[in-house]
């Protein structure tokens, strides 16, 4: 089959099979990244204001406290975009598709990112709570759990030379993996832990301000918009490096762009 027969067959069926397709999700993913990006640093700027300038004085812990308005975020989307990972594994092994298996590989880099601010931001803020950077404690000790298995999926696609393989290995130990997530956000009320419980329920009122939640719900919103930004990023990177170039700009519906074209002297073939 033809690129151009294979767009034609996604462009009729239903919307979300349009962009199944790694040579057809290509050009949308690229015209997301800019509005995402934008959209995470005026988010950012909002969140950062008001949780640091207008945001009042914790009666208890001080000013320490306004490290939650980066540190929960982050601990949040670091839980959120493993369980991504998870799902898009799942739609890998039982589909088949080649984009699920790149959104998984392409979510993980920000994941660990987000999980290792998480642990830096929750030290320092441990330190004038506790008196101390780091303690094993359980919902501290299975967040570093997961920041390693965010590290074991990409050394694990980084090892495998063979992209079908690699796609099933990295879903496998997604899937595997997520048992963890629940052990973090239930951590502190199934075992007696020095850190505090959740500040924001779905079934209970917030136990803080309302400027502090609102400031905590936009830093959140930024570092959703942040994480997608970043992800398409690089799941477009994933699919120039393995899709046809020719696919890629025929799907696009625009000119070949300079990797696709033969250098010279060379048959096309």
């Amino acid at each position: 089959m033809k690129a151009s027969d294979a767009v034609k067959e996604h462009e009729s069926g239903p919307l979300w099979s349009r962009y199944a397709a790694p040579a057809r999700f290509f050009p949308l993913a690229g015209r997301l990244v800019v509005p995402f990006y934008v959209l995470a640093a005026i988010l950012g700027a909002i969140g950062l204001y008001i949780g640091f300038v207008i945001a009042p004085t914790d009666w208890q812990q001080g000013e320490s406290y306004r490290i939650v308005f980066i540190h929960v975020p982050a601990a949040w989307m670091s839980m959120i975009i493993y369980l991504a990972m998870a799902f898009w594994g799942l739609l890998a092994l039982v589909l088949n598709t080649r984009l699920s298996a790149m959104m998984l590989q392409a979510l993980a880099p920000t994941g660990a990112w987000m999980t290792f601010i998480a642990l830096w931001t929750g030290a320092f803020w441990g330190k004038p709570t506790w008196g101390t950077y780091w303690v094993w404690d359980a919902r501290i000790t299975s967040e570093l759990i997961l920041l390693f298995l965010y590290f074991g999926v990409i050394g694990l696609r980084a090892s495998i030379d063979d992209d079908r393989k690699a796609d099933k290995a990295c879903a496998l130990m997604a899937i595997v993996g997520a048992v963890n997530v629940p052990i973090i956000y239930f951590s502190v009320k199934w075992w007696n832990t020095l850190h505090q419980g959740a500040s924001v329920s779905l079934t209970a009122a917030p136990k803080m301000a309302q400027t502090m939640l609102v400031a905590m719900l936009i830093m959140t919103a930024a570092a959703w918009a942040y994480s997608i930004a970043t992800s398409l990023v690089r799941v477009r990177s994933l699919i120039i490096q393995r899709e046809p170039p020719s696919t890629i700009a025929d799907s696009s519906g625009g000119p070949q762009p300079a990797f696709a074209t033969s250098p010279p002297g060379s048959s096309g073939k």
